[in-house]
């Protein structure tokens, strides 16, 4: 059953040891060989991606999926995508919205007044933002069954503790393992 509450929701693609980019940005290592024969095949794509409301990214992980949109397509379809930036940088799509400004802001009078599910899927120094602000209802991260080594990490240097209740764990016959957490909130 979906809530009709806002949420935001932080969505990365990891490697075991929390790698979510190569510094030459391939994506080779997204496309596993792995087999687990316990795991489930997973939902309907286009069913849960109807779910999301908003799109909201970082600069980089924008100019990164129009590069990877010359040979795959765009990933986020027709959904709102809110790219976080002070640079100029190119409209592709008449879905693209830019914004450089206070991120409480953006949620409080853009994001909640509009959509129910909001995901952030890319830029770690985006995603940190807001987590330290408080900004940020659930996590999701797809662990890829593949060790990278060092390029650019998730989680590096946060700058602060958050707790986090484990709200559903699946892995998939493809070896990837969805971790689900809620962000504990203050009383």
């Amino acid at each position: 059953m979906e809530s009709d509450k806002f949420k935001v929701t932080i969505h990365m693609v990891s490697s075991l040891d929390g790698i979510i980019a190569k510094k030459d940005n391939s994506t080779a290592w997204f496309e596993t060989s792995s087999n687990y024969e316990n795991g489930v095949s997973g939902e309907d794509p286009e069913e849960f991606l109807k779910t999301i409301g908003c799109y909201i990214m970082g600069s980089r992980t924008y100019e990164h999926a129009l590069e990877l949109s010359k040979s795959y397509g765009w990933a986020y379809g027709d959904k709102p995508t809110i790219v976080i930036t002070s640079r100029k940088l190119p409209v592709e799509r008449e879905n693209i919205e830019f914004y450089a400004g206070d991120l409480n802001k953006l949620v409080d009078e853009i994001l909640k007044p509009n959509y129910k599910n909001v995901w952030v899927v890319g830029g770690a120094m985006l995603a940190k933002e807001f987590i330290r602000l408080k900004l940020t209802d659930e996590i999701r991260v797809s662990v890829l069954p593949i060790i990278l080594g060092d390029e650019l990490s998730f989680f590096d240097k946060i700058g602060q503790e958050q707790p986090l209740h484990l709200k559903d764990v699946t892995t998939y016959k493809n070896g990837m393992t969805e971790l689900w957490y809620e962000i504990k909130k203050e009383s």
